[in-house]
Parts: C-alpha cells; structure tokens; sequence
C-alpha cells in the first residue's frame, strides 16, 4: 500500500512539474511570438521574454545608453519595454523628418499608465484630441494675453530678478547652494501669470512644493516610471518610488487647488486677474456644451503642467550656466565686457539689447544646448502606418526622439562635446542660429512655453552677468556630472557669487 501511495506522490510530483514546464514554454513561445520584429521593422537589440529591453537599458544614463545603441543599429532602431515597442529616432534629418514633414502622424502622445493615473488624460502634455486642441489653444491665446513672450513681461522679471539678487548678496560672496533661490524665482514668473501673485522666497509652504518637483521629475525618469507603465496592473501593488512619484503630484495639486478656490471666493468675471480667472470665466461660457473640455479637474491639470513646465527647464539651465561660467572664467569676462559696453550699470538689461550683445546670446545658446536638459523630449505615438528611415513603423507605436543625437552630432556641430560659445557665431562675430539648435523640440508638440523660456534666459542671465563674478569656493573644481531625470540637473553644488 505505502508503494502504491508513493507511487502516486511520485506520479502528482513530476506531473506538477510538467504542467510549470508548459507553462514556461507556453509563457515563452507566446511572448516570442507576439512581440517577435516585422521583416520591415527598425532593428535594435535582442529583447528579453516578458521584460524586453527595460534591463538593457541604463536608466540612469538613458539618453547615452540610446545614442550609443545608435553607433551599432543606425538612426532609426527599435526597444521592447515590456509588451510594448518604441522606436529611437536619432539626427536632425531624421527628426525634421518625423515631427516637421509627418507632424500630423506624431501629433499625439502615447497611452503611459503612470501619467494616466496622475492626470486622467487632462492638460496639455500627456493629452490628446480635442481635450489637447482646446487646451492648448486657450493656453496660449490666455498667456499671451497676459504677456506670454511679450515686451509686457519684461518688468516682472526684471523685478524678480532683484529679489533674487538680493538673496545672492546676502551670502556677501561665501559658498550656498543657488538651487531653491533659483527655482523659486523662476517659478514665480509662471505664478504671476497662472495665480496672479509671487511667493515670497521664505514661503515654506512654497519652498517644499520646489524640493517636490524636483524629486519628482527625478523618480518620472527612472527605472521605475518605466516599469510602472510597462507593468501596471503589478506595479500600482507594489511599494515603491513608483507610489512616492503619486503622492508628490497629488500634494503639489493639493496646493493648486487651494489657489483656485481662493480665486473663486472673490471671482468677478468682468475682472480677469490671471489664468484661472480666465479658465473659470471659460467653464462657465462653455456650461453644457458636449464638447467643451472646461471642467474644475482639466482647469487643476493645466496648471500643473503650466507649472512644472514653467519652473524646472528654465531654473536647471541657468543652474548649468552658472556652473559654466565658474569653469570658464575666461568666457565669463567677455560676457561681462560686452554687456559693459552696450548697457553698462546704470540700467536693467531689455530684450531690446539681445541683437546687440551676440556673444552673450551665443552663450546662452551653447549653454542650453550642451546642458541637454530635456536629452529625449517627451514621448509620441504614431496614429498610423508611416515610413521612416527606410522602415515601416505601424500605428500604435510609441517614438522618442532623442534629441540628444542632435545636439552632440558631430556633423551639425564643429566640438559637439566641447563648450563653445562659437558654435553660434559667423566669422564677424554676428549670432547665427543653427537649425540643429532644437531644445525645445520640433514641430505641433514644440514646448509651448518656448518664447517665455528665451525671454527668461536672457533677461536672468543678462542680469546676472551684470551684477556678480560666479566662482567655485577655494580649492574646488566644477563637477559637470548631471543627476538623471525626467530633466539632467547639475549634481549639487555651492557656488561663489560675488558683486561687482
């Protein structure tokens, strides 16, 4: 009887073990055949089952992990990440080509369950359709109302600009971080637009919503937004940073929130103070209407992305350029020379002044595009069959471009990995720009934001040029390293600012 029992327990034992064999292999043979590459599909490298190439990459580098694989694959090349695929779009042909010349079949962005979870598909990012046509619109009309890109916006950051100087002269030349001072300044420029009014750079309140950001984009460009969006159902189970990146968006439209009902308590629809003023007077206009896309939730959406987008590109590459400035002292000087001699000290820097000071606006360039802020733009998606670089990409799939194979091509530029002031200027000394100069990227996705950023970086940079010598603390030498992210932030650092 016992050797028949242990007969059986043999026979359950191996049979259990065969079924998880199939299963493997069923598992395996599936996935391979699912996600196996058309005959007329980009190349790239092989793909593990299930994960496909999320472990290939380094996402702590990713945007040098993807050029990299350019050097082996070609310009256009494909990655697995999970279930899905991404093509990599690679040089400034290839990206005119896609986001310019094809623009209306890369209009849309890609389903990613992390952005989906935090939105709901609302704002103006990560939306799409009609919910992206009509926010996007009012946007820009309602910005540019406001001063958005104007000469009328000139005053507010000027006068930010010296409540920034202040703080910086406070230290009276000795090592700080600039890094709050700094966010919170730019910050404030989209506040006066978006809330009507500043924050106060002791705000504490205001003062972690910056740390927020920050901590944030870093934990949206890692390994785990990756495989949040690529896994879900698995992930919203699991703890994580993945879980940490909600509650941050989650407090930051807290505090959003609270400034929109303080706008309602004494709302006159007469008197449009600011960007919410406006989307209300617009929830109210379109009551009813099938088709509107003005609700209390779209209008808290669209701030968020109004002030993330208006707060952290700015602040990081002025950031970089203080860095820049410390380590090339030499460059510094002819800055400081040449805005000596067209505005002097007497009076603020205008937007009027930038076709006079060419090497200056030559700075600022290189020192975006060498900083490489935003290395892969934003992700899109295809809404239908297309050919590219001599593949077919079919609809669905989902396309970076890295616009870091832009700004280092060796072909658009004479010392890609060098920073040269000359790359943008002609032979007299004259501003040129370069049409491979694309840091805000290119085409019906191009950031909206893109005017208000240049004006931004003028003025401020100008500003500061003017006002203080930036040095490293004795004994210490720049350290150019970046922390990966959503956006490459210089690591942190102290800097010297001293008066002039």
């Amino acid at each position: 009887m016992d050797s028949i029992l242990s007969m059986i327990g043999s026979y359950i034992d191996w049979d259990f073990k065969s079924l998880l064999l199939f299963m493997a292999v069923f598992i395996l043979t599936a996935d391979y055949v699912k996600n196996r590459r058309p005959a007329s599909f980009p190349p790239g490298p092989w793909a593990f089952p299930i994960v496909g190439n999320i472990f290939t990459v380094d996402h702590s580098r990713g945007h040098e992990s993807l050029t990299q694989l350019k050097e082996k694959f070609g310009d256009v090349y494909s990655l697995r990440m999970g279930q899905s695929w991404m093509v990599v779009l690679n040089g400034f042909e290839i990206l005119k080509e896609a986001l310019v010349t094809q623009g209306d079949t890369l209009a849309d962005r890609p389903f990613l369950p992390l952005q989906e979870d935090i939105s709901h598909g609302l704002g103006i990012i990560f939306s799409n359709g009609n919910i992206w046509k009509q926010q996007r619109r009012f946007a820009l009309s309602t910005l540019r109302y406001f001063g958005f890109g104007k000469k009328s916006l000139e005053p507010v950051i000027l006068d930010e600009f010296t409540h920034c100087a202040k703080d910086f002269r406070d230290n009276k030349g000795k090592p700080f971080n600039p890094h709050l001072i700094i966010n919170n300044a730019v910050s404030n420029i989209i506040c006066s637009l978006v809330f009507g009014h500043r924050f106060e750079y002791s705000n504490e309140k205001f003062m972690k919503l910056m740390k927020l950001f920050d901590k944030g984009l870093q934990i949206e460009g890692s390994i785990w937004a990756q495989l949040y969006n690529s896994f879900p159902l698995l992930m919203r189970r699991l703890p994580g940073p993945h879980q940490t990146v909600q509650h941050i968006w989650n407090d930051v439209m807290d505090f959003i929130k609270v400034e929109i009902k303080e706008h309602k308590q004494n709302w006159d629809p007469s008197d449009q103070r600011d960007y919410i003023d406006c989307f209300l007077k617009e929830i109210q206009k379109n009551k009813g209407q099938a088709d509107s896309t003005f609700d209390e939730e779209g209008l808290v959406a669209s701030v968020l992305d109004l002030f993330v987008a208006g707060s952290e590109t700015t602040s990081t590459t002025l950031r970089w350029a203080f860095l820049y400035m410390a380590k090339y002292p030499e460059i510094q000087e002819k800055v400081q020379a040449e805005i000596d001699r067209v505005i002097g000290q007497s009076r603020q820097p205008s937007m009027d002044d930038r076709a006079n000071l060419p090497y200056t606006d030559a700075v600022i360039h290189e020192v975006q595009r060498i900083a490489n802020i935003v290395p892969l733009s934003v992700p899109h998606v295809i809404t239908r069959d297309i050919q590219l670089g001599g593949y077919t990409v079919p609809k669905g799939v989902t396309i970076i471009p890295n616009l870091t194979s832009v700004l280092f091509d060796k072909n658009e530029w004479e010392t890609p990995n060098t920073f040269n002031p000359g790359h943008f200027l002609n032979n007299e000394g004259k501003f040129v720009k370069r049409a491979a100069f694309i840091p805000f990227s290119a085409g019906k996705r191009v950031c909206l934001g893109e005017n208000l950023a240049r004006m931004e970086l003028f003025l401020f940079f100008t500003s500061f040029m003017q006002h203080f010598t930036f040095s490293m603390p004795a004994g210490v030498k720049p350290m150019m390293d970046y922390r990966s992210g959503l956006t490459l932030a210089p690591c942190p650092y102290e800097i010297c600012a001293t008066s002039r």
